[in-house]
């Protein structure tokens, strides 16, 4: 009997002590420390911060996890917590109300996360932070009032980050700064105050002239770690020390040319110029009237420090290519533009590029590309400029490798677009656009090839969908553009009733109508030399084809 109590007590004791031992998350080590108790999170996969933490923890370490943000309401109940650590995890994404439950804060460590950012108004909810430790992360930017709410901050490290300018303004703004100036003499009595600033990209240029006064003045009870800051850049001042990089002042561009007014004939190149003079180095473009379709080459070079000579080449320069080039800089603090005005003096007998000639008198630009790709074909765009005194009809010209003739296209004044349905996949396909009823010059072709069709095209043949792509795309095309068998002097209507003869309806023709002259598609015959019937569907009316060959 004694040994049976025994035996109860024993379990009893048991029971009780485990039921007075504090609760702990699993996996993790809780353990009383001088300051209070701690809870550790070492390599664990944990994707958040865990909802359930136990009561009146003082620190919380969570390291080598896969953590990824802080969001709001993160430590709800955790309003006596003083040390966060949260190193080596994958922190990318603080949210503003993070913090707002740690009043009691002290000390905060996020080293070797994937901070591009942080908030950092979020300090407002800890005043009593002294530690903040974001080193070995990816911040690229300190805002001017970074530090505003850090009042009792002593502890700054923002080392091996990724910031290549940080303004002076950063650390005058900082209320521990602000309260040592005030203090002048005095300032031995305050702590001494630890700032990380090495192993960044700096960027020693005119921005930079603020922090290198900074670094330079700087003294007790200001410590910097480090105060060797390394120049990347520019070029000219990478493997530098940042105190003894001699800055100038930072200036908005001043631009200026050679010659503002550039006179050229027809076929010739140019080159137009300009200098920028700007701290810090300005970036140089060009914007020109046809810069969407005539795209030029502009080479930038840097002849002195901060200045900077760009050049827009112009080959083979066209009439169209007159007017005004504006060249424009612009830095950090502000930008400026020049205005260089070409005037083209046009010669005869000259053809230009790109240039279609209808006689000795007449001639037109034409610049022809693709400009959108859709599922089963594409849309032509193009920019024609004629000399001609009326406007004047275009001829689209489209062939591909399957296909035993080409397909033409009138096209009116006023349309400068053309959609090309149903092509086929993996082919070739040439289009070629010229004044009405003139062969194509080198120039204003454009060719493009199609990918795989992994559907295959449904049951087709191949003569079947040249032949629907005749028929269809004449009830598709708006007035003005419309497709154009070229067999002899058939108008609108007689073309259109060889080829779909049983639809009830006569086509309305757009005026003028029309006549193809080029030789090479007269041949009528090698479209439907198969003689089999097919089928087009357009307004909801069946159509038979008979075989016009």
């Amino acid at each position: 009997m004694a040994f049976v109590f025994y035996c109860f007590l024993q379990v009893l004791v048991s029971w009780v002590m485990h039921a007075a031992q504090p609760f702990c998350l699993p996996e993790c080590t809780c353990s009383e420390e001088s300051f209070g108790r701690s809870l550790q999170c070492m390599s664990m996969s944990l994707g958040k911060i865990p909802d359930n933490f136990p009561e009146e923890l003082k620190q919380v370490r969570i390291e080598n996890s896969p953590l990824f943000e802080l969001p709001q309401g993160s430590f709800s109940n955790m309003s006596t917590l003083e040390y966060l650590w949260l190193n080596f995890n994958n922190v990318t994404v603080i949210h503003l109300g993070a913090l707002e439950d740690l009043p009691e804060l002290r000390e905060l460590r996020l080293e070797g996360n994937k901070l591009r950012s942080v908030p950092w108004t979020a300090f407002r909810a800890t005043p009593l932070l002294r530690v903040l430790d974001l080193k070995h992360n990816r911040i690229d930017a300190l805002p001017e009032l970074a530090l505003q709410f850090l009042a009792n901050l002593t502890y700054l490290d923002i080392s091996s980050n990724r910031l290549t300018v940080v303004s002076k303004g950063v650390f005058l703004n900082w209320p521990a700064y602000q309260k040592r100036q005030q203090l002048g003499c005095r300032a031995e009595i305050l702590s001494n105050m630890v700032l990380s600033l090495h192993n960044n990209p700096w960027l020693c240029d005119c921005r930079l002239r603020g922090l290198a006064q900074f670094v330079k003045s700087i003294g007790p009870p200001f410590i910097l770690v480090n105060s060797y800051l390394i120049c990347q850049g520019p070029v000219s001042k990478a493997g530098q020390l940042l105190h003894e990089t001699e800055l100038g002042v930072c200036m908005s561009p001043n631009i200026s040319t050679p010659s503002a007014n550039v006179t050229i004939q027809v076929g010739k190149n140019v080159t137009l110029q300009c200098l920028a003079q700007a701290s810090p180095s300005p970036t140089v473009a060009w914007k020109y009237p046809l810069s969407t379709w005539r795209e030029f080459d502009a080479l930038a070079s840097t002849v002195a420090e901060d200045i900077i000579l760009s050049q827009l080449i112009i080959p083979a320069a066209q009439l169209v290519d007159g007017g005004n080039y504006t060249c424009m800089a612009f830095n950090s603090i502000g930008r400026s533009s020049l205005v260089i005005s070409l005037y083209i003096q046009p010669a005869h007998a000259m053809p230009g590029l790109n240039s279609l000639s209808t006689s000795s008198e007449s001639s037109a630009y034409v610049d022809l590309r693709v400009v959108k790709q859709m599922v089963h074909g594409i849309l032509l765009e193009w920019l024609t400029v004629s000399n001609l005194p009326e406007e004047q009809w275009f001829t689209l010209y489209i062939a591909s490798d399957e296909a035993l003739r080409k397909k033409v296209v009138h096209i009116g004044p006023g349309i400068n677009t053309y959609a090309v349905d149903d092509l086929l996949p993996a082919t070739k396909y040439k289009a070629c656009l010229s004044l009405r009823n003139q062969p194509p010059g080198q120039g204003q072709c454009v060719v493009f090839v199609t990918g795989k069709d992994t559907g295959g095209l449904e049951g087709r043949e191949h003569l079947l969908h040249i032949t629907v792509v005749l028929c269809a795309v004449l009830l598709a095309l708006p007035v003005g553009a419309y497709v154009w068998v070229s067999q002899g002097p058939y108008n609108c209507n007689e073309w259109y009733l060889r080829c779909c003869p049983l639809h009830r309806k006569i086509l309305r023709c757009p005026q003028p109508v029309p006549q193809c002259q080029d030789s090479s598609f007269k041949d009528l015959s090698a479209v439907y030399k198969d003689g089999e019937s097919h089928r087009v569907i357009e307004e909801d009316v069946e159509v038979e084809k008979e075989d016009i060959s």
